[in-house]
């Protein structure tokens, strides 16, 4: 690609706060994730570009080599600098499981194993839409805009926080259209191009995601924000996010005393702290529901969902915070979408009371037992950490690399995740997640594949690089 149609295309990239590189990078990036910049294309020189953009030589590399970290451009000696992934033209690679194709339901008889979330709405959601019906019709005098969210649903979420240890009120929730518009709002809010963010390694890779396209700098620390402290004083992030109850992917639990140390961390360094709450009501049964973070420190900032405890299609998240900063985010919420749907909230006012009694854990555990005894008996050499709850399996594969592996599946009919984009540090790309979220007949299919594909399998000389995946 000449300089000059990289610069039309990047437009104003330096048009806003934070360093040169890291505003190049994120517009790039940016470009990249649209398809604007296909897989393949080769990018300009260092030089040249620099030349180009009117900018120094070390401001492009930087932006290049925090592009390359990311797993999006490849540099290679003799050969330039590339965008990540095959040429659209090849027809050896298959299509590439990413964001969309990964969300919409496919007819090409691929098995999606990448997004953790219920295949089918619970009969007790069309039973809340049936009990809001007389609700609905006695609305007057009511324009149906509620930045904050409908007060019925938030009351019910602040009762269930209550419930379980955590002093709430309706005036600390704000209700959002699920999760990932809950984590948009808060990387908004809080994160400006060149901040730093903590965060887990591995990772939910759609707040990755979030994170990025603010034009966070993110680093990753082990799995319960181990060495939080230190990471502190030498980064001065401006927020960090963690996932403390069955971790995606790992599926860990982090423990009370350790939750008390990283909440009162977090409020001595003023650092806001985002506790991913979205797994919470996934637990197998007999294990009891973990008190959340925000019980402990007043720096810890809650999101939850209801999509995977009830149906992904219902779209309905929620923030806990403090009242101010619930606010803060009601007013930029307005400016976005001005509220959520209000049906939708009014049905989930219904179901929040009814999570425990829906027992979707006792669900996911036997599929959970009727994944890991097929993986047993077909595939043994895999191995995945022993479960109390939660959605994923998170494999480490015995050779080979996930990304690889996770191209030869889907040839063989499974689209699988590769751990590579869900590690910062670069130290999951021996593994893949697998989400047992479906029914029995689906997980032997599923298995059943992932076998073919493993005998199939041949394992590159050097890790295979992909473009950024997100999932959820």
């Amino acid at each position: 690609m000449r300089p000059i149609e990289l610069c039309d295309r990047l437009g104003r990239w330096s048009s806003g706060r934070g360093p040169l590189y890291v505003l190049l990078a994120a517009r790039m990036r940016q470009l990249i994730d649209d398809g604007e910049l296909p897989g393949g294309a080769l990018l300009p020189p260092d030089r040249t570009l620099a030349e180009a953009l009117a900018v120094g030589r070390t401001t492009v590399v930087a932006a290049y080599d925090l592009l390359r970290s990311e797993g999006r451009i490849t540099r290679r000696q003799g050969s330039g600098t590339r965008v990540a992934g095959a040429p659209v033209a090849s027809e050896d690679l298959p299509a590439d499981p990413i964001f969309l194709g990964a969300l919409e339901t496919r007819d090409d008889g691929v098995l999606l194993a990448i997004c953790a979330a219920p295949g089918e709405p619970p009969p007790e959601l069309a039973e809340a839409y049936q009990r809001i019906i007389p609700e609905l019709a006695a609305i007057t005098g009511d324009i149906g805009y509620y930045p904050y969210g409908h007060l019925s649903l938030r009351t019910a979420i602040a009762a269930r926080y209550t419930q379980y240890g955590v002093p709430t009120v309706a005036d600390q929730v704000l209700v959002t259209n699920g999760g990932q518009q809950a984590l948009s709002l808060l990387a908004h809010a809080l994160v400006s191009p060149g901040d730093q963010v903590l965060a887990e390694a591995p990772t939910f890779p759609g707040a990755l995601e979030v994170f990025r396209e603010q034009g966070a700098v993110l680093r990753g620390l082990p799995v319960g924000l181990d060495g939080f402290e230190s990471a502190v004083r030498e980064r001065r992030p401006a927020l960090a996010y963690v996932i403390p109850t069955y971790q995606n992917p790992t599926g860990s639990v982090l423990p009370r005393l350790d939750r008390q140390r990283l909440a009162r961390a977090a409020a001595a360094a003023d650092v806001p702290l985002i506790e991913d709450e979205v797994p919470a009501d996934l637990g197998f049964p007999g294990q009891e529901r973990p008190t959340a973070m925000a019980a402990y420190g007043p720096s810890v900032i809650s999101i939850g969902s209801l999509s995977k405890s009830i149906w992904g299609g219902l779209r309905i998240g929620w923030i806990r915070a403090a009242a101010p900063f619930i606010t803060r985010l009601a007013r930029l919420r307005a400016v976005h979408d001005l509220g959520g749907n209000v049906p939708a909230q009014l049905a989930a006012a219904h179901l929040v009371p009814q999570l425990d009694a829906l027992n979707v854990g006792a669900t996911l555990a036997t599929r959970h037992t009727h994944l890991t005894t097929l993986l047993a008996e077909h595939l043994p050499t895999w191995r995945y950490p022993t479960l109390t709850g939660g959605q994923v399996l998170w494999i480490r594969l015995p050779t080979g690399d996930g990304n690889s592996f996770a191209q030869t599946a889907l040839r063989h009919g499974i689209a699988v995740l590769p751990g590579a984009g869900l590690d910062l540090t670069g130290n999951s790309t021996t593994h893949i997640r697998l989400h047992f979220h479906t029914p029995e007949p689906t997980l032997t299919e599923s298995v059943s594949r992932l076998r073919s594909a493993w005998h199939a399998y041949q394992a590159p000389t050097r890790p295979t690089p992909t473009r950024p995946l997100i999932a959820i």
